[in-house]
């Protein structure tokens, strides 16, 4: 599913991909990254849907969970970072910190944050991210 801001709303005119099991978690990042100027959210429910979405819509940054049916974020960074080598993938867990830093990186993920933090500091990281 994919939504768009108001064109007349100021904004980075970035797009993010968010991928999570949870419908309810999609729509509330989704909001948070719209509101904050992102010009595009597409959304996706596992990991398979989000290399399909990747490959179509080349987003600018992708918020992936790790635990999810099909195919968990684990499994689906190795693909997203082939397909989009330079575009950041943070992990949003809540099991984020089972996870080390090391084993994320040789995945192909950029950053593990814990779903425990503000989704304000998510899209500070995120611009901070793009911006390297």
């Amino acid at each position: 599913m994919e939504r768009e801001t108001d064109p007349q709303k100021p904004g980075i005119g970035k797009s993010v991909l968010v991928v999570d099991d949870s419908a309810a978690i999609r729509k509330m990042l989704a909001t948070a990254f719209l509101s904050d100027g992102f010009k595009t959210c597409i959304e996706a429910e596992n990991g398979k849907e989000a290399i399909d979405a990747a490959k179509q819509n080349k987003p600018d940054v992708i918020v992936l969970d790790l635990s999810m049916p099909v195919m968990n974020g684990l499994r689906s960074a190795p693909e997203l970072r082939k397909l989009l080598p330079q575009t950041p993938i943070i992990l949003f867990s809540l099991y984020g910190d089972s996870l080390s830093q090391k084993e994320a990186s040789q995945s192909g993920i950029s950053l593990v944050l814990e779903k425990t933090v503000p989704v304000s500091r998510l899209i500070e990281t995120a611009h901070r991210l793009m911006a390297e």
